[in-house]
C-alpha cells in the first residue's frame, strides 16, 4: 500500500503558473498526474518512468513539465501559461508492481482553477 500526499493546487489568472507535488510513502515504479474538470472523463496529463522520457498530453506539451524525485519518491508538475481550460481536479497517480502486476494508486486531488 502506498499513500500520496498532493499540494500546491489553486486560484490562478490565465498565463499564470503553479506547481503542484505529490509525495509518496514508498519507492514506485512509475508516478504521473491525471485531471478530472466537471462533467468530463479523468484524462492523463502527464506521467514519468525513472530513468525514461516524461509523457505529456498534446494539450499541455510545452507548457507542463514533470519531474521526480526518487529520493524522496516525490513528483512535480509544473504548469506554465495556464489556461482556463486546464481547471481540474489534478490527481495524482502512482504505478507499482505487485506479483507481476501493475497497480494503481490515487491520490485525493488537488484543484486547479485558472480564471480571471
Amino acid at each position: 500500500q502506498v499513500q500520496l500526499v498532493e499540494s500546491g493546487g489553486g486560484l490562478v489568472h490565465p498565463g499564470g503558473s503553479l506547481r503542484l507535488s505529490c509525495a509518496a510513502s514508498g519507492s514506485t515504479y512509475a508516478m504521473g498526474w491525471y485531471r478530472q474538470a466537471p462533467g468530463k472523463q479523468r484524462e492523463r496529463v502527464a506521467t514519468i518512468i525513472s530513468g525514461a522520457m516524461p509523457n505529456y498530453a498534446d494539450s499541455v506539451k510545452g507548457r507542463f513539465t514533470i519531474s521526480r524525485d526518487n529520493a524522496k519518491n516525490t513528483v512535480y508538475l509544473q504548469m506554465n501559461n495556464l489556461k482556463p481550460e486546464d481547471t481540474a481536479v489534478y490527481l495524482c497517480n502512482a504505478r507499482l508492481w505487485r506479483l507481476g502486476t501493475l497497480i494503481d494508486y490515487w491520490g485525493q486531488g488537488t484543484q486547479v482553477t485558472v480564471s480571471s
